[in-house]
């Protein structure tokens, strides 16, 4: 199996990115030369990892019958200050909201999506340490 993905060069410094079908443009700080035409690559990487644990969380609990009013995802990224800049550890913050959401079965979907179900963190912890956190919210 193989993914693949297609940006081309627009100007500047900018790109637009072609991924499953839909358009994503991609650009930096006018300071650093961009338009601000759309996000930076590095917090899309925080996006990814929030997207696919999200979407991990979300479908376990369902199928563990535990019903959430709300979900987000918070993903903290901490970067190096020399160059290559790169991340160097990221905190996930899961919110739950619900009346009477369990917090071992929420960890339990935490934990699962973790260690086997999100192939975007089990890669990213292979380049540094990710911890995570859960509040539940009445």
């Amino acid at each position: 199996m193989k993914e693949t993905i297609k940006a081309t060069w627009l100007n500047d410094l900018s790109f637009e990115a072609e991924v499953d079908g839909h358009k994503i443009y991609l650009d930096t700080a006018p300071e650093h030369g961009g338009k601000n035409l759309g996000p930076r690559p590095k917090p899309l990487m925080m996006v990814a990892l929030a997207g696919c644990t999200g979407m991990d969380v979300a479908a376990i609990l369902k199928k563990m019958r535990v019903e959430i009013e709300a979900l987000s995802i918070e993903v903290e990224g901490d970067i190096t200050e020399d160059h290559p800049k790169r991340f160097e550890g990221m905190k996930v913050i899961f919110r739950v909201k619900g009346k009477d959401v369990p917090l071992a079965s929420v960890e339990k979907a935490v934990n699962l999506s973790r260690d086997r179900y999100c192939g975007v963190s089990v890669n990213y912890a292979k380049a540094f340490p990710i911890a995570y956190e859960i509040i539940i919210e009445e």
